[in-house]
């Protein structure tokens, strides 16, 4: 699983957030203004993404596109307001 967290909130959270990695298995992605900008993996997934990055590079990049439908962090709209809200086009 996947867990999406502003930065600032990261700070906060760093120790909570390796817990989650190292313990719960999570990816952790840290974003600024909604962009990934990082990501927190255990040492395994490392160690896996720098083999597969020799053998096939177009699956790390298919990774990253996918973070696009992690979920965002849960007190994440609450602390920071919703800045915007997505219509679908001609709702």
């Amino acid at each position: 699983m996947t867990y999406e967290i502003p930065v600032t909130q990261a700070r906060a959270e760093l120790a909570d957030l390796i817990n989650r990695v190292v313990y719960g298995g999570e990816r952790v992605v840290v974003t600024r203004h909604g962009k990934p900008l990082v990501a927190l993996v255990s040492a395994a997934d490392l160690e896996r993404l720098e083999a597969d990055r020799d053998s096939a590079p177009e699956s790390v990049a298919g990774s990253v596109v996918e973070l696009g439908n992690a979920p965002s962090a849960p007190r994440e709209h609450r602390r920071f307001g919703i800045a915007a809200e997505h219509r679908p086009h001609g709702g």
